[in-house]
């Protein structure tokens, strides 16, 4: 196997097969509801916002095609806005793990957590591992048994990610 070297941020994109992970892991969904009770409206693969920026109501409907188009624009609005607060370079798989949560929580979480702190110290398993600490769903904690029935497949997509940062899984 080859020498693995990370890739200055401004190189990167996500994956494809990132992106394929991204939504199966989000599943399709063609008619707008609430995954949560109290969470805003959801569609598509995992989408609370239509291009334009206004809300998803309840009811709406979206197409397979549509609903990849709307996702791929998430994703590259919100790469934009961690290759800001992330600046060190990054294996392709770690680079998939910080878009995945970023899709997830929103851009400006990432941002704010120790993710960018850590990376910029050099601490990339440290920031990889941040990754579990967004295990809440509206305060409760999804890596508790009692909670799994209200959060889903929250803290199962957390340890596959953070699996995926630490280059031991594939998406």
């Amino acid at each position: 196997m080859g020498v693995k070297t990370r890739i200055a941020i401004g190189a990167l994109a996500f994956s494809a097969a990132g992106f394929v992970a991204l939504t199966a892991d989000e599943g399709f969904i063609p008619v707008a509801r609430r995954p949560v009770p109290g969470d805003p409206p959801t569609i598509g693969f995992g989408n609370t916002r239509h291009a334009d920026g206004s809300p998803v109501r309840l009811g709406e409907t979206i197409t397979p095609p549509a609903a990849v188009k709307l996702a791929v624009r998430d994703v590259t609005v919100k790469e934009a806005v961690l290759k800001n607060c992330i600046t060190v370079p990054l294996h392709q798989y770690e680079y998939d793990a910080f878009v995945y949560l970023s899709y997830n929580v929103g851009p400006a979480a990432v941002c704010k957590s120790s993710i960018p702190r850590k990376l910029a110290a050099g601490d990339y398993e440290g920031a990889c591992k941040t990754l579990l600490d967004f295990k809440f769903v509206q305060k409760r904690d999804c890596s508790l048994p009692q909670n799994r029935h209200f959060c889903g497949g929250v803290w199962a997509s957390r340890q596959k990610w953070y699996r995926v940062c630490m280059g031991e899984a594939d998406k």
